[in-house]
């Protein structure tokens, strides 16, 4: 086990560790590893851990994901222990006490019936052969679903698993975008299909929206049989729950099925689902999908297993509302009546984070009724995102918002399409004939955008009003900044002061330079799967990002915690520096309240000082400086840095402190400056736009106090008529007439 392990189990910080490794000499020695990154044995350290009277802080789950990174390589994998959830979730806690009390024989032979009892509910599944070598992760597995109950257990299965499979690029549906997708659906479908399961959050949504026959299917065997025992648990008694493994593109397990809604959240981007060998495939009855459009596959395999009337809905990337390539297949889906709904949605939402996906709401055409004759096209693109942790865009969604914008549109649009009235910059239903153009372009913000003339005039020249307002107030900020500190001239010539390299403050004690080593081992929330299992390493971290840095962010990455032992934890006043040197936006940020807490991405060096040697502010201003950061630079067409070579003036700490109060006006300046430019921008954006639309009309040419400002062409300045005759012309030309 890792350092960062036994402060969890302990139930202290990682520095207490290091110091426990300092000062006593009996405390164990690494069994493995590196000297940068030992390993402990655990049995060693729960002995020395017991020595001391310090009682083990971890919880189940924490104890259960422990054991199983630990277990030996020849112990039971995570399909058998999934089944011993579901058999273990059957009995009373006074059942799961009595079988921990077991002998080792006794334990491995009961829970072998245990598991084989349930086995016909997960799909495929050898038949079940727990050892002696299990006793750990069985004992860990039953403590965890007795405290803290089954789901808790079936998170930290999956979660293992998943880190065991690095190519499998599985995750999971957030919750409350699964609920909103099942709310789509009209009425209460009670069967459901999902074609590519994950790990169950769409079925589970319409298993609490009443759903009575479930079916699912994924590609990923562990994905599939922990749908299976989670919807067994979870679903109404009663239900009928039939999760199949395998890849329903090209072996569909439920060929001849048809039902009332299908729920997907498909793979995104796979030019290898079987384009080749399904060219005659009957699912295909609006166009074949081109090799690039996988989607496309996905939407048509959803509408052939729905019955006539029956509702899909799926999550999808933006590009497939607009690529060239599917461009037929969208009119064709169009001019059936077919696709009844796009929903954009924010940034953040799901995986991929930085991409903003659509909802796609389908609906298989009824032989007698005619074909709808509007699409309708809700965007929430650009909904302010709710206040997060550190700024991390993950979770910022306001869903409530979200949810009532598109539920709201939708069903008022369901219950009559052609009397739908536009709402200004959210939601608008489209003509089948406007879309059937050169492109069938159904992105929501090109749609939602096209309807300008529905705004209200006074609503828009409120906004505009407001941002104007805005604007001007950033602008007197920053012009109060900029008036208020003179700088001050050093002398005839510039000051000097002899410095030291970061190196050499760092071996002295001033400072630290900590940095996340990237390895193939740790994965990012885009390649993992959110399993949510809870506390002691299952939930998920932010990671500040050298792009964060660069954007004026806050952090937008995220980890499992389970995966962080090596990521240094940013605290107030660390100084954060991009690795990359050059590119645009700033290239360090002095940590503060928002940052505190996350941890460090794999692309920023971080800088800690002792506050009793170095004013943080002052090591900010000279460790960003451009010629600094050039100085320390190797590379030729990309610039690293190493920061071991940055240099730092000598200066008592008074001093210190002045440079320190400067650097920090400095920043304020600059934040304030950003800040006004991208508040110009919307003013800007809201003028030409309602100038354009029709809903402002300029002033009078009288009412304008335009500045005198100059635009050349050519070597001519032209300006505006009534400051032309106040400027002299170039010297050596003639004033044209």
């Amino acid at each position: 086990m890792t350092a960062a392990e036994i402060s969890r189990i302990a139930g202290v910080t990682r520095a207490t560790v290091s110091n426990w490794r300092r000062r006593h000499d009996d405390f164990p020695a690494p069994s493995g590893g590196t000297d940068s990154s030992p390993l402990y044995d655990l049995e060693e350290v729960r002995a020395w851990l017991a020595s001391r009277g310090q009682r083990t802080a971890a919880t189940p789950s924490g104890e259960l994901r422990t054991t199983l990174r630990l277990r030996e390589p020849a112990a039971a994998g995570t399909s058998d222990l999934l089944l011993l959830v579901l058999a273990a979730a059957r009995r009373p806690a006074d059942g799961l006490t009595d079988l921990l009390a077991l002998p080792d024989a006794d334990l491995v032979k009961q829970a072998n019936d245990a598991a084989a009892g349930v086995a016909d509910v997960a799909p495929t599944t050898e038949p079940v052969r727990f050892t002696p070598a299990d006793t750990a992760v069985l004992r860990a597995l039953l403590l965890c679903v007795r405290d803290e109950g089954a789901q808790a257990a079936l998170g930290v299965l999956a979660e293992r698993e998943l880190e065991d499979s690095a190519a499998s690029g599985a995750y999971q549906t957030p919750a409350p975008l699964a609920d909103l997708l099942a709310r789509l659906l009209p009425g209460s479908p009670a069967r459901v299909l999902d074609p590519a399961c994950g790990s169950g959050a769409l079925l589970t949504a319409a298993a609490a929206r009443g759903a009575r026959e479930l079916y699912g299917q994924d590609n990923l065997p562990v994905q599939a049989r922990r749908t299976a025992v989670g919807l067994t648990l979870t679903a109404e008694k009663g239900a009928d729950v039939t999760v199949r493994t395998g890849d329903s593109l090209r072996a569909d397990a439920f060929p001849d099925l048809t039902v009332d809604a299908v729920l997907c959240n498909p793979p995104y981007g796979d030019r290898n689902w079987g384009h080749d060998e399904l060219a005659y495939d009957p699912r295909w009855a609006y166009g074949f999908p081109p090799r690039a459009e996988s989607e496309l596959a996905w939407i048509q395999h959803a509408l052939a297993h729905l019955e006539p009337g029956g509702h899909a809905v799926l999550l999808l990337p933006p590009a497939t509302a607009s690529r060239s390539s599917g461009r037929r297949i969208r009119a064709e889906l169009i001019r059936s009546g077919a696709l009844r709904a796009v929903a954009a949605l924010p940034p953040g939402a799901a995986i991929p984070l930085h991409i903003g996906l659509q909802v796609w709401v389908l609906q298989r055409p009824e032989p007698t009724r005619p074909a709808y004759q509007t699409v309708l096209f809700v965007d929430t693109a650009g909904e302010p995102t709710a206040p997060a942790r550190g700024g991390s865009r993950a979770g910022a969604v306001d869903w409530a918002r979200v949810t009532e914008q598109i539920l709201s549109a939708w069903t008022v649009y369901a219950e009559d399409p052609d009397g739908f009235e536009a709402q200004a910059g959210v939601a608008r239903a489209v003509s089948v004939v406007d879309l059937l153009d050169d492109v069938v372009d159904v992105t929501p913000a090109r749609q939602v955008r096209a309807s300008q003339a529905d705004i209200d005039p006074r609503e828009l020249a409120r906004k505009a009003a407001a941002a104007r307002e805005e604007l001007a107030a950033a602008v007197r900020t920053v012009a109060e900044l900029a008036g208020t500190a003179p700088w001050d001239a050093a002398g005839v010539s510039a000051r000097e002061w002899r410095t030291a390299t970061v190196s050499d403050l760092a071996r002295g004690g001033a400072l630290k330079v900590l940095r996340t080593v990237p390895t193939s081992t740790r994965a990012t929330v885009a390649e993992t799967e959110d399993v949510g299992a809870g506390a002691d390493g299952g939930e998920h971290r932010p990671v500040l990002t050298g792009d964060d840095i660069a954007r004026g962010t806050g952090p937008t990455g995220q980890v499992l915690d389970a995966q962080a032992e090596q990521m240094p934890e940013i605290a107030v006043g660390d100084v954060l520096v991009r690795n990359l040197v050059g590119g645009s936006g700033p290239m360090a940020r002095l940590a503060g309240e928002a940052e505190a807490g996350a941890l460090l991405g794999a692309g920023v060096h971080l800088f800690r000082p002792d506050p009793a040697r170095l004013d943080p502010w002052f090591l900010f201003g000279f460790l960003s400086s451009e010629a600094n950061l050039a100085g320390a630079s190797t590379g030729s067409s990309t610039l690293h840095l190493n920061p071991g070579r940055l240099r730092v003036p000598l200066l008592p700490l008074a001093e210190q402190r002045r440079y320190g109060e400067a650097f920090r006006h400095v920043e304020a300046l600059r934040e304030q400056a950003r800040r006004a430019r991208d508040l110009a921008e919307e003013t800007a954006r809201l003028v030409s736009g309602g100038l354009t639309g029709g809903q402002l009309v300029p002033e009078s040419t009288e009412a304008l106090e335009l500045p005198p400002l100059l635009m050349r062409t050519g070597e001519e300045r032209i300006l505006p008529p009534h400051s032309q005759s106040s400027v002299p012309a170039p010297e050596g030309k003639r004033k044209k007439s």
